[in-house]
């Protein structure tokens, strides 16, 4: 049995919201994979009576396709899309039953006008957080357009095409043969590389919100539905939803869930969002506040929203060591997020930069799969708590460095070594390895409001007690704040503080 139970339930009624029969054709061999491929289809088609599985020799084994009935759609799975990539699954086959995307129609229109042949394969890890996003997006327009095909690639599974291509970060992308991108991309940014941009302006239409929530975190969410519950006018618009929220693999410390993956815990406030009438304008980034009598958002894509007031939620991503090499070799060997990246390293030599939490986590990670892991702490000391610190000291294949000061990152095509100084003895050493991630925390994702509320040297935004800024009917919640705790939990709290905040101002200023 490939599926749990529960996961069987949850699938079930998933599979309720399919509106007409599908073919799934798949190619096996004699072969563990696809004999667990064939397990894997066989109990989703026995949850429904609308999937009929038929084999045929595709172009790998083990994959299988999605299709209508007697019409392909181009959607292949080249492995077994289990972890984040469930989802993926049973999105593409809700979709290719006539279920109607959730999707702005402008990018759907953008989609259909596309006249050139595209043959995308993804390939992905199913312990990476990022790559749904990718997998779901270009399954999605291939099931909008005909001249469009996608496949997900199992790099756990098709290891010889991993390692024949060098590929050392996902999700990597090819499009007709050749390295189109890699990371995290959004369905507007894959059009936007293929040189299709989409008609921002309608945005420039919308009525005044009440309240415009910037951001897709937790913080965001909760900010929304509480600003939702009052009745009154809500807008969301962000790049995403789930913010560092989707890099986060085991959260033990949200209060109700002894355990819950990051992408699970999006996808329960996604929903609760949906509750809502809520507006959700996604794949468009903030890039100025100005207040006059109403409050103007403007967007990196030349449009703008009013608001009577905003709660900025912005939250902060990976900090940057800003030496020699990183920039050059990030998605070659530099990396940010050991669960994404880390089974590309399988039985390679690996640094973890940094001994927070945060690194010593991804070094405990890393050493169930790389061949050793050396940990380089700037300070004399790990800073990890201790509970961290006593489970490294157990694991024979991580040497941990401190007192070290990285000084540069080498390599031709990828990383072969690193630079340190010994901050105690001043002598510069180098490491032979693969790869390089770097965990040196967060910094705040606020350099756009430099000239707009007052920010502490941090670069976090200050807040008062209703998290309130120095702007007038601006807000600000989470980890972009100053908030010393940063936790998701603390971030929720923060967004509903902040509608409420929000509220008491929009009724005094009405």
């Amino acid at each position: 049995m490939i599926l749990e139970a529960d996961t069987k339930n949850e699938l079930k009624e998933y599979l309720k919201l399919m509106e007409s029969e599908i073919e799934i054709k798949a190619s096996l061999s004699d072969d563990q994979n696809s004999q667990d491929m064939l397990s894997f289809l066989e109990e989703i088609a026995a949850l429904t009576t609308k999937i009929e599985i038929k084999k045929e020799s595709l172009a790998r084994t083990p994959s299988f396709s999605i299709n209508r009935t007697n019409e392909e759609i181009g959607i292949t799975f080249a492995g077994i899309p289990l972890g984040h990539e469930l989802n993926s699954f049973v999105l593409a086959v809700l979709q290719a039953s006539g279920r109607a995307p959730k999707c702005d129609q402008s990018l759907i229109d953008s989609i259909k006008n596309i006249d050139q042949e595209y043959n995308f394969e993804t390939y992905v890890s199913l312990n990476c957080n990022n790559c749904p996003d990718v997998v779901q997006a270009l399954n999605l327009m291939s099931i909008i357009n005909p001249k469009i095909n996608h496949t997900m690639i199992d790099g756990g599974i098709f290891k010889n095409e991993v390692e024949s291509k060098n590929i050392l970060a996902v999700p990597a992308i090819y499009l007709n043969g050749y390295f189109f991108k890699s990371g995290r991309l959004s369905l507007e940014k894959i059009l936007n590389e293929l040189g299709i941009e989409k008609d921002n302006s309608k945005l420039n239409n919308k009525d005044p919100f009440d309240v415009l929530i910037i951001g897709g975190g937790p913080a965001a969410a909760s900010a929304a539905i509480y600003a939702a519950r009052k009745g009154i006018k809500t807008g969301i618009v962000a790049d995403r939803l789930g913010g560092q929220v989707l890099d986060t693999s085991d959260i033990e410390n949200f209060i109700s869930q002894k355990n819950i993956d990051g992408s699970k815990l999006v996808q329960n406030y996604s929903e609760h969002i949906e509750d809502y009438n809520i507006d959700l304008i996604l794949s468009q980034k903030a890039k100025k506040i100005i207040k006059d009598d109403l409050i103007e958002v403007e967007l990196e894509s030349g449009a703008s929203l009013k608001s009577k007031s905003v709660i900025v939620a912005t939250g902060a991503g990976w900090k940057k060591l800003n030496i020699a090499g990183e920039k050059e070799f990030k998605n070659n060997g530099v990396a940010y997020c050991p669960h994404c990246d880390g089974p590309m390293y399988e039985n390679k030599e690996v640094a973890v930069i940094g001994g927070g939490n945060s690194g010593v986590e991804a070094a405990i990670d890393l050493a169930g799969i790389a061949k050793k892991v050396t940990v380089l702490e700037f300070l004399p000391e790990l800073q990890a708590d201790q509970v961290l610190q006593d489970r490294i000291s157990t694991l024979a294949n991580i040497e941990v460095i401190t007192n070290a000061q990285t000084k540069e990152i080498k390599g031709n095509d990828s990383v072969e070594a690193l630079s340190y100084l010994e901050r105690d003895t001043d002598q510069e050493k180098v490491l032979n390895l693969d790869g390089v991630f770097v965990q040196i925390g967060l910094t705040p994702n606020t350099d756009w409001l430099e000239e707009t509320v007052k920010l502490n040297k941090y670069g976090e935004i200050i807040v008062d007690n209703d998290n309130s800024t120095s702007l007038e009917g601006v807000f600000a919640v989470g980890d972009c704040t100053d908030n010393p705790y940063k936790q998701i939990i603390i971030s929720m709290g923060s967004g509903a503080n902040a509608a409420l905040g929000a509220f008491d101002y929009l009724i005094r200023n009405d």
